[in-house]
């Protein structure tokens, strides 16, 4: 029987499969999971139309961002003009085609790519003319967006910044605030991610309301709570609908696995060779790390220790743990575990922020004759073990602890399964 009109969508907790009415929020206010914990939207002050205007704006900053010299460095008569472009160009010329395809993907194209389609499906509920290609576009942004590492390119250059400032003069450029700026703007337009925009698309009704068909599945792209399908479709985005596509277990401890083998050469191999008229020096993670705190940026070495060896080796132990930890006991238990896992989400990205630093430095430190600083092999092995520890979480169902304990209360005892 189909739920009554009146009570609001069903919303499916992304978590734990729990299904939950979707009533109209307060401003400001956010909605959570009853079960898990999940926050599973938000209402902000802007409308959609503000939105809009504001997704714009994201746009126009991101081209002058990029458009724009970030900085000007001045050694003995010999100037460099900094830009983004310019540091992935310099990386590429010099052979290390890898780090600058990564780092051009994850720090240009993909925010690029977030920015445009966000801005396009917003501007077409604004318009109430939905394009009948929006289930494809949708998954396409819902892939994209956490490869999405602006804000870790801009924790990059203030790094870098600090690293060269004893190496030459620097004067600060339009850019460096442009990406300041962008850092901010996309951090609030991407709380308009796919399953947000579903759900607006769906309070202007553009699009089929979950839950007023049934309740015997739920869509893996768009969130749609539905009567099964006998065409093996969704009602609503046209995707493919079927069994879980997540990982298994052996297919998550594969890509874990090739983290650790890739997180060795990542540390003990340097990340960077600096060579200036007093010598040239290697330099490893940690080395940068303790370089900084002997500069006095005890605050920058604390970000960089984090992000670059807390937060990857937390990753690898944590996804390590969920995995291993699947006996089910009790709600408090895997509510936690639900947690652990959300942060594991929330950090991913912020690995990347040495790649971006090595990369920035190159590009600064480029004076003929007086100091150059090459790309280390240290920087590919470690933008393998972020993409592979983001994998590794995106491909890990914590909806499987949840099913087991379902289990485990319907039978009375564990599965283990």
């Amino acid at each position: 029987m189909a739920p009554p009109r009146d009570l609001g969508p069903l919303i499916a907790c992304p978590h734990c499969d729990t299904l939950h009415r979707r009533p109209a929020l307060e401003l400001r206010a956010q909605a959570a999971c009853g079960r898990c914990g999940t926050v599973l939207y938000r209402r902000g002050l802007l409308s959609v139309n503000q939105w809009v205007a504001l997704a714009w704006a994201t746009l126009l900053v991101f081209a002058l961002a990029q458009g724009f010299p970030l900085a000007r460095l001045s050694v003995q008569g010999l100037d460099i003009t900094l830009t983004f472009w310019g540091a992935l160009r310099l990386c590429w010329d010099r052979g290390y085609y890898g780090v600058s395809v990564m780092t051009g993907l994850v720090g240009f194209w993909i925010p690029l790519l977030q920015i445009a389609l966000t801005l396009w499906v917003m501007q077409a509920i604004a318009a109430r003319r939905l394009p009948p290609d929006l289930g494809r576009v949708l998954r396409w942004l819902a892939h994209l967006a956490p490869w999405s590492m602006a804000p870790v390119l801009v924790l990059g250059l203030l790094v870098a910044i600090v690293k060269v400032s004893g190496m030459a003069r620097l004067q600060i450029e339009p850019g460096l605030l442009g990406f300041f700026a962008l850092s901010f703007l996309l951090s609030g337009l991407s709380r308009w991610d796919a399953p947000a925009l579903w759900q607006a698309a769906e309070d202007a009704g553009m699009v089929p309301v979950s839950g007023r068909e049934g309740t015997g599945a739920v869509c893996e792209s768009c969130g749609y709570v539905h009567a099964a399908s006998a065409s093996g479709r969704c009602p609503r985005c046209r995707a493919a609908v079927g069994p879980r596509r997540h990982g298994t277990a052996p297919e998550v401890w594969a890509l874990l696995v090739a983290a650790v083998i890739f997180y060795i050469p990542a540390n003990t191999l340097p990340i960077m060779r600096v060579q200036t008229l007093l010598g040239s020096s290697n330099h490893t993670i940690l080395g940068g790390v303790v370089e900084l705190w002997r500069m006095g940026s005890w605050d920058l070495a604390l970000i960089v220790f984090v992000a670059s060896v807390l937060v990857p080796v937390t990753k690898l132990l944590a996804l390590s743990f969920l995995l291993l930890r699947t006996r089910p006991l009790g709600e408090r238990i895997q509510r936690q575990r639900t947690r652990l896992y959300s942060v594991v989400e929330f950090v991913g990205q912020w690995s990347m922020l040495d790649v971006f630093v090595v990369v920035l430095m190159a590009a600064m430190a480029d004076f003929p004759g007086l100091s150059r600083i090459d790309v280390g092999p240290a920087a590919l092995n470690f933008g393998a073990v972020v993409v592979l520890t983001m994998w590794a979480a995106m491909r890990y169902d914590p909806r499987r602890g949840w099913d087991r304990l379902r289990a485990a209360d319907f039978t009375g005892k564990p599965d283990d399964d």
